[in-house]
C-alpha cells in the first residue's frame, strides 16, 4: 500500500489515546506518552497534517436523545447503472436518521444501510415516507438490533516495523 504511514511506538500511543478520548490536552497526551509537550504536540500535528488523523468528534448518547430503535436495512435497487447508484447515494446522504451506507457485494441487496430513529412508528414513517420513495428502490429488509455487543470506532492500529 503506497498510502500507509509508518508508526513508531510513540505514534502508535498517540493514536491509541486519542481514538479512546480525542479530547486529551497537549500536556496529558506529552505526560502519558513520555515527552515534552512541544514534540508531542508536534507529532500530532503531523499526524493530522498526514491525513491519518480525519479529525476529532462527539460521541452523543442516543438513547439520551430519545433515539432508542437501531435498525440495518438492505436495499435492492431495480437497475445498477451508476446515474441510479448516484441519485440513490446523493438521497441518504441527506438523511440524517442514516448514520452509515455501504454498497456492498455477495448479497441480493445492493446496499446496506444504519439507521436510527425514536421508535417503531418513526421507523414506520421513514421507511414508507423516505426510503421506498427513493427512485430505484425495489427493495427493502429490516432487521432491527436488540443489542449491540461490540460498539467502537477505534481503529486497531498495525505493529511499528521497529
Amino acid at each position: 500500500m503506497a498510502d500507509q504511514i509508518k508508526l513508531d511506538r510513540i505514534d502508535r500511543h498517540l493514536l491509541e489515546l486519542l481514538q479512546v478520548n480525542g479530547d486529551m490536552s497537549n500536556q496529558e497526551l506529552a505526560d502519558t506518552v513520555g515527552l515534552s509537550p512541544s514534540p508531542c504536540s508536534r507529532r500530532v500535528k503531523a499526524l493530522q497534517d498526514s491525513g491519518l488523523i480525519e479529525g476529532y468528534r462527539v460521541h452523543l448518547n442516543a438513547k439520551k436523545l430519545g433515539l432508542d430503535l437501531l435498525a440495518l436495512i438492505q436495499i435492492s435497487m431495480d437497475r445498477h447503472t451508476p446515474e441510479r447508484f448516484d441519485a440513490f447515494e446523493a438521497t441518504v446522504r441527506r438523511c440524517p436518521e442514516i448514520l452509515e451506507c455501504y454498497l456492498i457485494t455477495g448479497q441480493a441487496s445492493d446496499y446496506v444501510l444504519k439507521v436510527i430513529v425514536k421508535d417503531m412508528e418513526a421507523y414506520q414513517q421513514f421507511l414508507l415516507g423516505t426510503l421506498t420513495r427513493i427512485e430505484g428502490v425495489s427493495g427493502v429488509h429490516s432487521s432491527f438490533v436488540m443489542r449491540k455487543v461490540v460498539d467502537r470506532s477505534a481503529l486497531p492500529l498495525p505493529e511499528s516495523s521497529k
